[in-house]
């Protein structure tokens, strides 16, 4: 791996760049070097796997090891099933390493434009890179969300994101309230509540769907790949049928059976929340299911039932922006109203020939797996596309 600090040269050769050193960007690049097409991985970080680095220490992949590798490097037996924070971002670094990635780090692009048969890059420093197609991977997760409460910015008590949370440890003895109860936030309270947390509430807006991560050794990952395809409602029975079979009715405790069906909830961007402990909290009253935040008032938190609580710290896992607007609003038909590619993988935008995505969805079959399949899909597209060229 070649990483070079705010040290880039200027290129003759036009090569492929490739924005964002995550899973994602170099899956893209490591496929790109397979065909022989030189790619420039460009990082504002100072290292490969920025966002790996600062999840929360309990963090483990929600996929299977074997269904989690990038091309070109299997995962580690020794990572176990179900991969940790730590491992994933030591996978990242090797994997840069073993396929020799030419990655720059400290380089932020602020800005993308098309400039006739090419791309310019506007990047730190006034640096103007041309390259001969672009790959933005810049994450799903981007940029922390906090929604706008009203009284939020008066509130005096400990207010965080999800993204800043590490550990149990600095809520010991304390009462938390975690807002949000996709993956992140039901494993955070479940960590809280394991961690010596003296009281730990978790806000629901709307009722998830929760799955066991595994059952009798068939992961929920495999189901998601099985069913990716079938019809909407016929996933919805089914995904009824499986709850009810290996799920406990939660009613009692504030989360009753969602309305929606699983597949329909996913279309609409809510993946399930795979469950690594909070069934277990949630039943043995170390987690309580309270209303959703309305608001912040005199010093306390003000709740949709009309319920006023006063926590020690509030922890907001309200989730992320992709945050693309800057560096691609100013392009017609790249963005959708959501801020959101409007095409992913090898599919470009019509307006933008030579512009590609990755990571750009939240799919039930895994992010890495489908990380994996759209390297090799971009991969092909930008060499077949180099040779017509040609």
């Amino acid at each position: 791996m070649a990483t070079t600090p705010l040290a880039l040269s200027p290129q003759a050769d036009h090569p492929v760049y490739v924005i964002g050193a995550g899973p994602g960007g170099l899956a893209v690049a490591a496929a790109l070097r397979a065909r022989g097409v030189r790619a420039v991985v460009l990082e504002k970080s100072d290292a490969v796997g920025a966002s790996w680095r600062a999840h929360y220490d309990r963090l483990r992949l929600h996929t299977t090891r074997r269904l989690s590798a990038l091309p070109g490097l299997g995962m580690p037996r020794s990572f176990g099933r179900w991969v940790a924070r730590a491992d994933v971002v030591r996978y990242l670094e090797k994997y840069a390493e073993k396929h020799e990635l030419e990655i720059v780090t400290g380089v932020e692009v602020f800005r993308v434009e098309r400039a006739g048969a090419d791309w310019v890059l506007h990047a730190t420093g006034g640096r103007r890179l041309t390259g001969r197609a672009v790959v933005v991977a810049t994450g799903y997760n981007h940029t922390p969300r906090l929604p706008d409460w009203p009284g939020r910015d008066a509130y005096k008590g400990r207010l965080d994101h999800a993204r800043t949370y590490r550990n149990p440890e600095p809520y010991t003895g304390k009462d938390v309230l975690v807002v949000g109860i996709g993956n992140t936030g039901a494993e955070i309270a479940a960590d809280l509540a394991d961690g010596g947390a003296a009281r730990v509430r978790l806000a629901v807006r709307t009722v998830p769907h929760i799955v066991k991560r595994t059952t009798a050794g068939w992961p929920a990952q495999r189901s998601g790949i099985l069913v990716r395809r079938l019809p909407t409602a016929l996933v919805d029975r089914l995904g009824a049928v499986a709850a009810r079979v290996g799920t406990p009715d939660l009613s009692a405790y504030g989360l009753p059976r969602p309305e929606k069906g699983l597949a329909t909830r996913q279309r609409e961007g809510a993946i399930p929340v795979q469950d690594v402990g909070l069934i277990a909290a949630v039943r043995a009253g170390k987690v309580e299911v309270v209303a959703a935040v309305e608001a912040f008032e005199d010093g306390e938190v003000v709740l949709a039932d009309g319920t006023r609580i006063a926590p020690d710290a509030v922890i907001a896992a309200t989730g992320y922006r992709r945050a693309l607007e800057p560096l691609l609003g100013h392009l017609e038909g790249v963005l959708d109203a959501h801020g959101l590619p409007v095409a992913h993988g090898a599919r470009c935008p019509r307006e933008a020939p030579g512009l590609y995505f990755t990571g750009f969805t939240n799919p039930i079959s895994g992010m890495f797996r489908e990380l994996a399949i759209d390297a090799e899909k971009i991969a092909r597209r930008i060499a077949r596309s180099g040779r017509r060229a040609g």
